[in-house]
């Protein structure tokens, strides 16, 4: 297995795992938290997309598709267009509040980007410096690893709630 092609199925797992912990739940299900401060289902693949999105559109030079597609008129959130989650308060975690075909559907437009982005990488491009604002500078191969990271980790959450949801009934 080469680079590019490890970072192919890294991503592809986070696909797996955001269409497990969304498809089939209603809206009253996605928008449920597990305590009132907790992060929604919704609020948590919207934010670990627009993070993809955010990180690899920057990395690659690329528009977003949050803005490019027309995501962002889509979702209609009381947010800056360029707002990722990043920082987000609890009641405006609550405000995104949208069914799980949009979910999934720009989840898996930015995973089909992603996924035809990383699958030209080679491991000489993992050391370009995509980042110069931290010391040390970010190169794509440690920008690709943050976002894999941040994402199964968001996703996991995100099937822990479902789960608590689907207990409670």
């Amino acid at each position: 297995m080469n680079s590019a092609a490890l970072l192919v199925d890294s991503f592809g797992r986070i696909r797996e795992a955001v269409h497990e912990a969304v498809d089939g739940l209603t809206d009253e299900q996605l928008t449920a938290r597990v305590d009132p401060d907790a992060n929604t289902i919704a609020w948590l693949v919207w934010h670990l997309t627009r993070i993809q999105d955010d990180h690899l559109s920057d990395a690659f030079a690329t528009d977003q598709l949050w803005t490019s597609d027309g995501w962002s008129t889509r979702f209609d959130l009381p947010f800056p267009p360029l707002a990722t989650g990043y920082g987000h308060t609890t009641a405006q975690v609550g405000q995104v509040r949208v069914p799980a075909a949009l979910l999934l559907g720009y989840h898996d437009a930015v995973h089909a980007r992603t996924a035809a982005l990383v699958a030209t990488v080679t491991d000489a491009d993992l050391d370009r410096v995509v980042d110069t604002s931290w010391d040390p500078p970010v190169t794509l191969g440690v920008r690709l690893v943050s976002v894999v990271a941040d994402d199964l980790q968001h996703a996991g959450q995100a099937a822990y709630v479902r789960g608590v949801v689907e207990r409670r009934g």
